[in-house]
C-alpha cells in the first residue's frame, strides 16, 4: 500500500501551519498537584534516555550542575560531531548505536544514581510529570483531521489524518468493529497493537495513537509517502533494482529485523508490499498483524504468512524462532534483484499447494542479474533446513551483517540515519495505483456487540504512545526554559500564562 499525502504542514489554517487554531488548548498543562496520580515506579533509562521530553528535561537539569554538565558534555562528544558536519545530520539518539563507545554506559550508570534522585526533586521533573498528564489525555476522533483514503486493509480503510495539536500527518488504519468480530480478528488486532507499542525503530513503522470511535478501532501510524517496494520493483522503469539499491534496502530491512528480534518479535510476513518508503527514500517494515512475541521457551509454531514467502518450517507447521524472517529477507533480496519471487514468475498463477511444493522441493534459479555476492547471500538465506540458514547458526543479525554482500555498509551509521538513500522519491509523484479504484467495504449485518467486545475495546483504546507522541510535540514546537526559575514549554508568540499555567515551586 502506497501513501501519498505529503507532510508539508500546510493546510487551510494559513500561518498556523497545519495546527488547529485551538492547538494551545490541547496542550494546556494541568496544575502540578494533579500529577500525583502518576505511578511511583521510575526507571532512569525510560524517563531520561528513551523518552524525548524526559531526556531534554533531564539534560536541562544536569546543565545547572557543573559536575553533571561534564557528563552531558562527554555524552555529546560521543556523537561523532565531525560526521554530523559532513552529513548534515542531527544528534544521534540511538542508544544501541552509542553503547559501543567506551565510557558511555558508565556515565549513564552514574547519572542513574544520586543525580536521578535529585532530578526527581526538581522543578524539571515536575514539568515532566505535567507533560505525562498531557500525554495521557483521552484521544478521540476530534484529536485529528481526516483526509483522503490511502488504501484498504483487512478490516477497513486506511486514510491520511493530521494531529490538530501539532499539524503532523499520519496514516490512520481503521478496523471496523463489526467486521472485526465477524471475521474473529480481535486477537490479531490486539496483537498487532501491542507489538507496535514495543517497537521504536527508524526501520519499523511506529504506532503513535490507538483509540476508538462508535464504529471503528483506529491505529494511527507513521505516514509513508514513497510507496511500497512492490510498486517500485515492477512499475518504476526497468523491473528490479541495481545491486547498490538492493544492498541499501536489504541493510535497512536487516536493521529493522534486528530491532524486532531484540524485542523477541518474529515478523513472519516479510514481502515487498509490507516494506514502505518515506519521503527521503528510507524504508520501514509495516503490517505486523501476523507477527508474534516469542515466549520464554523461545520457539513458536503456526502456519501463517503469504504463500511463496513462507519458510519451509512454517509450511510444515514445525516449531521455529527467528528463522522465518531470515528466509523472508532472502526472498526480498531475490525479488528486488530479479523482479520475480524465488519460486514463481511475476504474473504466473500458481495454486497454493503447488507453490508450497516448489518452496519445499525446488531450487531457486539465478540469472545474470545476480552478482557472486548476491547469489551467495540468497543461497544461504534460502537454505531449506533452518539449521543451515544464515542467521540461524549463531550470531543472528550480526552474522548476516558480516556477510560479504553487505561489505561497504557501515551499520552504525545506517542505524544512526547518517547514510543517504540511493533513491529519493519525487514529492510531485504518486507511487501507487489509483486509489479511486479501491473497492468499498460492504455493510456488515447480523453482528451484535456485547459486553465482551466492550472489554476488548478498553484494552485497545490506550491513547497516545509515549515516545512517538513526545517526538511529535518536540519536533513541532520549540521547547525551552525560562532561566528565571519558572519552567515554560511550547514557545509561542503569545502570553505563555494563557497557554501553560505558571508553577509555584516550594523547593529550589
Amino acid at each position: 500500500m502506497a501513501l501519498v499525502i505529503r507532510d508539508t504542514g500546510k493546510c487551510s489554517c494559513g500561518k498556523h501551519k497545519g495546527r488547529s487554531r485551538r492547538w494551545k488548548e490541547f496542550l494546556r498543562f494541568p496544575h502540578i498537584n494533579q500529577c500525583a496520580e502518576l505511578e511511583n515506579k521510575r526507571d532512569y533509562y525510560s524517563l531520561c534516555v528513551q523518552q524525548p521530553i524526559g531526556k531534554a528535561l533531564f539534560r536541562m537539569f544536569c546543565e545547572t550542575k557543573p559536575h553533571l554538565k561534564c557528563c552531558i558534555n562527554f555524552l555529546d562528544a560521543t556523537v561523532l560531531p565531525s560526521i554530523q558536519c559532513l552529513t548534515g545530520c542531527g544528534p544521534v539518539s540511538s542508544f544501541s548505536y552509542l553503547c559501543g563507545f567506551p565510557g558511555y554506559r558508565a556515565v549513564h550508570d552514574y547519572l542513574s544514581g544520586d543525580p536521578f534522585k535529585d532530578y526527581q526533586d526538581s522543578m524539571y521533573f515536575d514539568r515532566f510529570l505535567q507533560w505525562k498528564m498531557v500525554e495521557r489525555r483521552p484521544v478521540t476522533r476530534d484529536t485529528f483531521r481526516e483526509y483522503r483514503v490511502l488504501g484498504k486493509g483487512g478490516f477497513g480503510e486506511v486514510c491520511a489524518c493530521q494531529s490538530r495539536a501539532s499539524g503532523k500527518m499520519y496514516a490512520c488504519k481503521k478496523l471496523e468493529k463489526k467486521r472485526l468480530k465477524k471475521q474473529k480478528g480481535e486477537i490479531m488486532a490486539l496483537n498487532e497493537k501491542q507489538i507496535l507499542e514495543k517497537v521504536n525503530s527508524r526501520f519499523v513503522v511506529s504506532l503513535a495513537y490507538a483509540y476508538e470511535t462508535k464504529e471503528v478501532l483506529c491505529l494511527v501510524l507513521t505516514l509513508m509517502n514513497g510507496g511500497d517496494l512492490k510498486f517500485h520493483i515492477y512499475n518504476m522503469g526497468s523491473p528490479g533494482f541495481s545491486k547498490e539499491r538492493v544492498q541499501f534496502y536489504a541493510a535497512q530491512i536487516l536493521c529493522g529485523l534486528d530491532h524486532l528480534h531484540q524485542n523477541s518479535i518474529v515478523n513472519r510476513d516479510l514481502k515487498p508490499e509490507n516494506i514502505l518508503l518515506d519521503d527521503n527514500g528510507h524504508i520501514r517494515i509495516s503490517d505486523l498483524g501476523l507477527a508474534v512475541i516469542l515466549p520464554e521457551r523461545r520457539v513458536v509454531s503456526g502456519r501463517v504468512g503469504t504463500a511463496g514467502y513462507m519458510a519451509p518450517e512454517v509450511i510444515n507447521d514445525e516449531c521455529y524462532s527467528n528463522s522465518p524472517d531470515w528466509w523472508g529477507l532472502g526472498c526480498l533480496i531475490y525479488e528486488m534483484t530479479t523482479a520475480s519471487p524465488p519460486f514463481r514468475d511475476p504474473n504466473e498463477r500458481v495454486h497454493r499447494k503447488e507453490l508450497e511444493r516448489r518452496v519445499m522441493q525446488s531450487s531457486e534459479r539465478y540469472g545474470p542479474q545476480f552478482t557472486k555476492e548476491t547469489k551467495a547471500i540468497c543461497e544461504t538465506l534460502l537454505a531449506k533446513n533452518p539449521k543451515e540458514r544464515l542467521g540461524c547458526q549463531g550470531g543472528g543479525a550480526s552474522a548476516v551483517k558480516a556477510h560479504v554482500f553487505f561489505r561497504g555498509i557501515n551499520f552504525r551509521l545506517m542505524e544512526a540515519g547518517m547514510l543517504a538513500p540511493p533513491f529519493r522519491p519525487d514529492p510531485r509523484a504518486v507511487y501507487c495505483q489509483d486509489v479511486l479504484d479501491i473497492d468499498q467495504f460492504s455493510m456488515v449485518k447480523g453482528v451484535i456487540l456485547d459486553e465482551v467486545d466492550y472489554d476488548f475495546y478498553v484494552k485497545f483504546n490506550t491513547g497516545s504512545i509515549a515516545i512517538p507522541w513526545q517526538n511529535e510535540v518536540r519536533t513541532r514546537q520549540e521547547f525551552y526554559f525560562n532561566p528565571d526559575r519558572k519552567a515554560t514549554a511550547l514557545s509561542a508568540p503569545v502570553n505563555e500564562s494563557e497557554v501553560v499555567p505558571e508553577l509555584q515551586y516550594s523547593h529550589q
